[in-house]
């Protein structure tokens, strides 16, 4: 709870920093776009976090994003796929991918950053060959898929809602109830503490891995679709670019250790808003383009920092305090 509120009171007061810089902040256009992309973002750090919260990591999203954000045009408009045919055919192929790097984790015993490392460049060099490095667009005949990017919805408040933001919503309820309300999720949490106690306390170690790296992968899946739709033309080669970055930093950010055992979809979700603000912050105070990535990294770094140096004062602190115990007795 204290990192939610940490990361929470940073996130505020970067909103109230960059409101007073510019009042522009507070237009509801802006608020529904910075609504729009933390949704499109929190939904690739949901996954992201899960696959962080069993010590694992996944270098490969933002290249499946690049994969099915590809395919879905080419399959749609090249290829004349139908609509349900086209989804499930780019959602079946994310889950496999998921599934083939739990596999080579759990089975082969090869460690996340070579698999997800060697998915990164597979799957980035598959999306420019199939669509032999054109570019791509929807054009303006699906407008049943676009709703779920385009369209707000009107609930009586100044701020209309993206629909991103209800799926991200959603998805972000249903993950917070499999890991605080299920067995499964203790038992994950388990497995990222330490993996070998979890195996001999008869815990399904390796069933829990890969299902960390099907959600994953099936999340960017589902990223890469709606970023395509959102931008409507598709870059093979651009596509997704850095994306992985931004999810894990955003599961950092929000309370999720890399060591494993640590996380809190709660914070995750502020973790994606916070990358989002700065973004925009950056933007709206005429700092060049160019320090957009510096700027964000050295805020991700000194939140890493702060965290680390809390967590070993509260460490001396509880040392402290036995000692101080163990003395009266």
């Amino acid at each position: 709870m204290k990192k939610i509120l940490g990361i929470l009171g940073l996130l505020i007061f970067v909103c109230v920093i960059t409101a007073i810089n510019n009042p522009k902040f507070l237009l509801a256009s802006n608020i529904e776009q910075l609504l729009h992309r933390t949704a499109l973002f929190g939904i690739i750090s949901l996954g992201a976090a899960f696959v962080i919260m069993t010590g694992g990591i996944d270098l490969s999203i933002g290249s499946v994003i690049g994969l099915t954000g590809s395919l879905m045009p080419l399959l749609l408009v090249e290829k004349h796929w139908s609509v349900p045919g086209t989804i499930a055919f780019v959602g079946s192929l994310s889950l496999v991918i998921g599934l083939a790097h739990g596999l080579l984790i759990t089975k082969l015993k090869i460690q996340p950053f070579i698999v997800t490392l060697c998915g990164l460049l597979l799957y980035r060099g598959l999306a420019r060959w199939v669509t032999e490095d054109s570019n791509l667009r929807f054009g303006s005949d699906y407008p049943g898929l676009m709703w779920f990017v385009k369209s707000k919805l009107e609930i009586g408040l100044p701020v209309a809602i993206p629909v991103p933001a209800i799926i991200f919503l959603i998805l972000a309820i249903l993950s917070w109830i499999f890991l605080n309300r299920t067995i499964w999720g203790r038992h994950l949490m388990a497995l990222g503490r330490n993996e070998q106690a979890a195996r001999f306390s008869g815990i399904a170690t390796d069933r829990l891995t890969i299902l960390a790296y099907v959600f994953c992968a099936g999340l960017a899946g589902l990223g890469g679709v709606l970023f395509a739709l959102d931008q409507n033309t598709v870059q093979p080669s651009a596509h997704g670019n850095f994306y992985e970055l931004y999810a894990i930093a955003a599961a950092v950010l929000g309370g999720c250790s890399l060591r494993g055992g640590e996380g809190s979809i709660i914070g995750v979700a502020i973790g994606a808003a916070l990358l989002r603000v700065l973004y925009n912050a950056i933007i709206m105070a005429d700092i060049p383009s160019q320090l957009d990535f510096a700027i964000i990294g050295m805020v991700i770094l000194g939140g890493v920092i702060a965290d680390e140096l809390i967590k070993r004062y509260a460490a001396r602190k509880r040392l402290q305090a036995a000692r101080m115990q163990s003395t009266k007795e």
